[in-house]
């Protein structure tokens, strides 16, 4: 069976979305993710939320050249996805929660 569609429930994810300030475009993402995370993965996630303004280091270190942009570290492998996360799918299947079409 494809091991996207047999995702093992106790897998513990870590991602890092990159945004610019506190803009609607920032927020919106931050809430989106936020929203996916607790209802796809509730107790199994860690989400750092990295301001490239604060941090402009941390942005070059993960190679991030748009915003917001959210970095899947682990489970591997490592994905990202650039946007405010709002079309929900995509970012199903960005995470490997949701098998690609």
């Amino acid at each position: 069976m494809d091991k996207d569609a047999n995702q093992d429930k106790s897998e513990r994810y870590v991602l890092r979305l990159f945004v610019s300030g506190a803009t609607r475009r920032s927020t919106e993402a931050i809430a989106n993710i936020k929203a996916i995370c607790e209802r796809e993965l509730a107790g199994r996630y860690e989400l750092e939320v990295i301001d490239i303004y604060q941090l402009p280091q941390e942005a070059r270190s993960e190679e991030v050249v748009a915003v917001p942009t959210l970095v899947k570290k682990l489970p591997v492998p490592i994905r990202r996805l650039i946007g405010d996360l709002s079309e929900e799918e995509k970012v199903l299947v960005g995470l490997d929660l949701r098998p690609r079409p």
